[in-house]
């Protein structure tokens, strides 16, 4: 993540969903810090031998987009480089495009001001997963009737704070390490410093009152990340209202907390503080919880993961202005109706988390030294991740990965853009099928998806004049789940019948996030639902419940899927 602190109103894109909080405030669907690209590398493995530096030269690809020099008097791009790829940010993104790079042979630098890591290792998907670890167990511990059903016995379940607080800070601290100790032994030269674009192929960095230093490159790529979004009207105070950077540190557990935000973050950290025994009330702007999930799974998910627990919510409101505790008194919201802007409620509660999303961290990148707008603080590119400057036109050897871009708010996401650019670089055209990439949510059960939801790909149908068909499995009839005594869950598949195309699946239940691969793989590889029906999986397995969904589906032709994709597929 880019070091300097983000003043940054800007929002992400809201190609996905309409989040909550301001009248005017577009969020992203994806928008969480759930999501981890890591490599086995950041585990302390490795598999490759130490960085071979010499240069990769790359061939015009000719591309339809022109090219052109972005912004006049910046300078003239130098004749020799000091690097082959230099890239700024060391998050998940900035990372995996590293370790690609290296391993095609280029000498490659990567800078960071912050910490190794970025938002995922430091403050997202690592930590996160560690408290969520911790919530499961204490929910199955807790839960007396799922004990009974398997003939055991528990005396009641504690916790100590501390100790869960820093089994997540561990975990952060053991994987920013083992990401800087793979990056130095393949030879990823760490350059500590804010980053600043200051010409073609020219950077600078430096500390904060030392002299910066420029290097150079032939191909660069921006991968800053994001930050924590926090709507005007509401005063982080860190203590009692705080964002998922401050909740990850659990320095407290109050007894009763108001989150703003009923996506994946706010799901997630209601897993957790209900596990830990707080009362969670989520506060939401549309008029029904969990968005930018299929409404079919999020009514279930409602059912299971809000419902029977300790927690209210209040929507199709703004949280207009939040006042956090002081001198006795607790933290005060104000609500509006978030159609008429009338005053709607005032709540008192022990603490409120803001979770509204994430906003691109692009300030201080100096893209004005390459005539580059950003847009509500998105660096704008093309399918191949190159930006795009002011005029439209493309600008040469620059690229942008990850949150910054706001194509995908995911940092695995992030990690194969960052392959797929170093791909281009080095001579192979890339296009990365964003569709084909999976998402989940780590609560009790888990959610998980890839593709399209189905009011999407109805809407996709209508346009484009075909049919779409549902099929359905129950995890109560998978042996592995009920084993577990885990059989409430559901897997949804939405495809064209015409040609057996898989538009999208979508699962509710036990380890969802591991099962969703065998589809986000199939729809990247363009396998259509007659082939992959002969797939053979390991009984009694969870991977079953998607063996029965793909075996239900009714496809009209048996053909192969050879000359029936309806689009490219991209590799």
């Amino acid at each position: 993540m880019h070091s300097i602190c983000s003043q940054a109103t800007t929002l992400p894109r809201s190609n996905f969903a309409f989040d909550s909080r301001s009248p005017a405030v577009p969020i992203s669907k994806p928008v969480n810090l759930r999501f981890c690209g890591l490599r086995k590398e950041a585990f302390g493995f490795s598999g490759l031998t130490h960085s071979c530096s010499s240069r990769v030269r790359c061939s015009s690809r000719g591309h339809s987009k022109k090219i052109s020099a972005s912004a006049e008097n910046n300078g003239t791009p130098p004749k020799s480089f000091d690097y082959d790829l230099i890239i700024i940010g060391a998050g998940v993104g900035g990372h995996g495009a590293a370790l690609h790079a290296v391993e095609k042979g280029l000498r490659t630098a990567i800078i960071e001001g912050d910490v190794v890591g970025g938002t995922c290792v430091n403050r997202g998907c690592v930590p996160s997963k560690a408290l969520l670890a911790v919530s499961g167990k204490m929910r199955e511990l807790q839960s007396e009737h799922h004990m009974k059903a398997l003939g055991l016995q528990v005396s009641a379940a504690g916790y100590d704070r501390q100790g869960v607080a820093d089994h997540a800070n561990n975990l952060a601290s053991k994987i920013r390490s083992n990401l800087t100790n793979s990056m130095k032994a393949l030879g990823v030269d760490i350059l500590t410093g804010v980053g600043t674009i200051v010409g073609p192929q020219k950077v600078k960095y430096g500390k904060v009152g030392f002299p910066d230093n420029i290097v150079t490159a032939k191909d660069i790529i921006i991968a800053t990340g994001s930050v924590p979004f926090v709507p005007k009207g509401i005063e982080v105070d860190g203590k009692t209202v705080i964002t998922s950077d401050h909740a990850l540190k659990l320095e407290s557990v109050p007894d009763w907390i108001a989150i703003v935000g009923s996506g994946y973050i706010g799901l997630e950290f209601s897993d957790v503080y209900t596990a830990l025994g707080s009362e969670v009330t989520f506060i939401e702007a549309l008029d029904q919880l969990m968005p930018g999930f299929d409404p079919e799974i999020g009514k279930l998910a409602q059912r299971v993961l809000i419902n029977p627990r300790k927690i209210d919510y209040h929507t199709g409101v703004f949280a207009t202005k939040i006042t956090p505790a002081k001198d006795g008194k607790p933290v005060t919201i104000e609500l509006i109706d978030a159609k008429t802007k009338e005053p709607k409620d005032t709540l008192e509660v022990d603490a409120a988390l803001i979770a509204t999303g994430r906003a691109p961290f692009t300030n201080g990148l100096g893209l004005e030294n390459i005539n580059v707008v950003t847009q509500r603080g998105f660096v704008p590119v093309d399918e191949r991740m190159r930006v795009i400057d002011a005029n439209g036109n493309l600008v040469p050897h620059v690229y942008c990965i990850g949150d910054a871009n706001g194509k995908m708010m995911l940092a695995h996401a992030a990690s194969a853009q960052g392959i797929s650019v170093v791909e281009q670089v080095t001579g192979r055209d890339h296009v990365l099928n964003h569709l084909s990439i999976p998402a989940a949510c780590f609560t009790h059960p888990e959610i998980s998806m890839v593709g399209l939801t189905e009011p999407q790909a109805r809407e996709k149908a209508e346009k484009e004049g075909f049919e779409v068909s549902v099929a359905k499995t129950s995890f109560k009839a998978n042996t592995k789940a009920l084993a577990e005594n885990e059989g409430e869950g559901l897997a949804k598949l939405i495809y064209r019948p015409d040609n057996g195309e898989i538009l999208g699946v979508h699962i509710f239940g036990l380890h969802a996030a591991d099962l969703i691969h065998e589809a986000s793989n199939a729809i990247a590889l363009g396998t259509r639902i007659q082939e992959i029906k002969f797939a053979v999986h390991a009984h009694p397995t969870l991977s079953e419940v998607l063996d029965e969904l793909f075996k239900s589906a009714k496809v009209k032709s048996a053909a192969s899927s050879h000359g029936l994709v309806s689009e490219p597929v991209a590799v």
